[in-house]
């Protein structure tokens, strides 16, 4: 069936702002409140899942839906808006078919052999490399589409050496342009492979890593010279789908690991660090700092994703909360901190010209509550030299979802630039895109866009500045 057919769901994923939209945009934005700077030259971009069509709206998962981008295009003060469909092959044709072609194990042999066995729904995040907007999703390949109108050009394969899924979080290194990625297979070995890509956009090296069991890698973080990967206790085991369980599931016992792989090195090189059980979905950040690699991120004690039981009001065990790792690569020592013991928060970003080094700041989605599903009500400004942090609450009845960093062109420091993100007012029906100075991040938006129409609640964001775009291949 069509989303649109659907009314009065009892699914919270097709009610308030997680409810779809259909209708495509590109009109001007014209109510402001405060002055957008005219510095301020790029493209603010959230995706997320869109569905078109569903089989059975009680089985639908939110990870499931087509990608949809919404863009906020800053040109000289002016603001534009445009959204639209991630338009894959596989998009297209369910929108040719009229419903749903793929639909997990109840897809119908004859569909998956005309179509494929999967769909690349690119929904997850995005990233700018060597001349090329993508679109990710990290059990597929990345797809490319054109800035600022999101014209699809295609799956990008990298002249066919791109030989395993590619993640959603790929690292660029600012300093030299590589990108390095990974990507995991949840049905056979080898369950992880890295590569490196240049500057220039070619792919140079692939190498495997083994490890016993498939998980759910989501992301990985840089150093200046290496890689970690973190092999986490969200564990794939189709025995249990075969009993009607969820597939995914928290396995304590898998245990909880670092591995450090120096750039370009084979995967029999990397180095393993056991680590306080835990899960992490989003690294902030990772540096050098002598014989140690120090990763930052959002870790939780556990995920209950697979679970059949769901967390108790005040049981914070799947809490993301702002942690520091220190792993010493000559002695195998592993020191652990927490960086925040009271507020939860996830979708961190930083300043990305300090991607693999030491940086100060990061700029977190606040948490509301006990869980993730409590939803994002502010901004927590940290700082991880001091310790300290800021935060920017959106207000009652507000909420929100990652914040992105956009540099000034003529930045003289890290914090030499703009916060941006959506906020959804849910007493006035009305989808914002706020922009904050972060140096004046107490001080709260500089400027206020009013959308032209209602933007859900999705996954992650990209900045992509003038420059870039216009520097398109």
């Amino acid at each position: 069936m069509r989303i649109s057919d659907i009314e009065n769901s009892s699914v919270p994923y097709f009610r308030g702002n997680f409810a779809p939209v259909q209708q495509e945009h590109n009109e001007p934005c014209l109510e402001i409140i405060g002055v957008v700077p005219e510095a301020l030259n790029g493209a603010f971009l959230r995706i997320g899942a869109n569905p078109v069509f569903v089989n059975d709206p009680e089985s639908y998962h939110p990870f499931a839906g087509d990608g949809m981008i919404h863009e906020v295009f800053f040109d000289q003060g002016k603001v534009t808006y445009i959204n639209r469909f991630v338009e894959t092959e596989g998009h297209l044709a369910e929108q040719e078919k009229g419903g749903v072609i793929w639909d997990g194990l109840k897809t119908k042999p004859e569909d998956a052999e005309q179509y494929g066995a999967s769909k690349n729904i690119a929904n997850t995040a995005m990233i700018y490399h060597a001349g090329k907007f993508l679109a990710l999703q990290e059990g597929a390949h990345p797809f490319e589409l054109k800035l600022p109108n999101l014209d699809p050009v295609g799956e990008v394969d990298y002249e066919g050496r791109l030989k395993h899924p590619f993640t959603a979080h790929p690292k660029i290194d600012p300093r030299t342009g590589e990108l390095v990625t990974y990507g995991y297979s949840v049905t056979s070995k080898p369950y992880c492979s890295v590569s490196l890509i240049t500057k220039e956009g070619e792919l140079i090296h692939t190498t495997d890593v083994d490890i016993p069991k498939p998980v759910m890698m989501h992301d990985c973080a840089i150093t200046s010279n290496h890689t970690v990967i973190m092999d986490l206790p969200c564990v794939f085991d189709f025995g249990r789908m075969a009993e009607g369980k969820s597939m995914l599931y928290f396995e304590e016992e898998n245990g909880s690991r670092f591995g450090v792989l120096a750039r370009g090195a084979d995967g029999n090189e990397i180095k393993w660090f056991d680590v306080n059980s835990c899960y992490c979905y989003h690294t902030v950040n990772a540096f050098e700092d002598g014989d140690e690699i120090v990763v930052e991120g959002c870790r939780s004690e556990r995920n209950s994703i697979g679970d059949d039981v769901k967390p108790l009001a005040g049981d914070r065990s799947d809490l993301p909360m702002l942690h520091q790792w220190r792993l010493n690569i000559k002695t195998g020592d592993v020191q652990e901190k927490s960086l925040d013991t009271k507020w939860g928060c996830e979708f961190a970003r930083i300043n990305e010209d300090y991607m693999g080094i030491r940086n100060q700041f990061s700029y977190a989605a606040r948490i509301a509550g006990d869980t993730l599903e409590s939803g994002f009500d502010g901004i927590i400004k940290y700082d991880l030299v001091n310790e300290t942090s800021v935060h920017y609450p959106y207000g009652p009845g507000r909420l929100g979802g990652e914040p992105i960093f956009a540099p000034k062109p003529d930045a003289l420091n890290e914090e030499d630039g703009w916060v941006i993100g959506f906020v959804w007012d849910e007493k006035l029906q009305r989808s914002e895109c706020i922009v904050l100075d972060a140096a004046r991040f107490e001080d709260g938006p500089v400027a206020r866009v009013l959308m032209p129409a209602r933007v859900p609640f999705g996954f992650h964001s990209a900045w992509v500045d003038e420059k870039a775009w216009r520097a398109q291949r």
